[in-house]
């Protein structure tokens, strides 16, 4: 398959994931989750979506717990949106990038800070 089909249904697979994660009715699903990056394989065999919450890395494994229970239903409904002939089947990998570059803001902020009450 051209790398611009793979590419526009990665897209497609991520979008439609994230309107899907709205709907899941599960409590341990955070509110608050976000698809970070989603890799379809060449073949549409599988899809890879990592997740992060902004409450945490343990909230981000808890709704990972919770979605992979769910995947057949978001496979199903997946397929249903995106009308395609295969559907991938889904692997949640939690991913704490989200609560990285919070830290990362923060260092940065205390620096900005020190540099700040040092010119004074």
């Amino acid at each position: 398959m051209a790398g611009f089909k793979i590419n526009r249904i990665t897209s497609d697979v991520k979008i439609a994931l994230s309107e899907l994660l709205r709907e899941v009715k599960d409590p341990r699903v955070s509110k608050l989750l976000s698809i970070v990056k989603v890799d379809v394989s060449g073949d549409l065999s599988y899809a890879t979506v990592y997740v992060s919450a902004i409450e945490g890395y343990e909230a981000t494994v808890q709704s990972v717990k919770a979605l992979k229970g769910a995947s057949g239903y978001l496979r199903r409904e997946l397929g249903a949106r995106l009308k395609l002939r295969k559907v991938p089947e889904l692997r949640f990998i939690a991913d704490n990038s989200i609560e990285k570059s919070a830290d990362i803001s923060r260092i940065i902020a205390s620096f900005n800070g020190e540099k700040n009450d040092g010119e004074k």
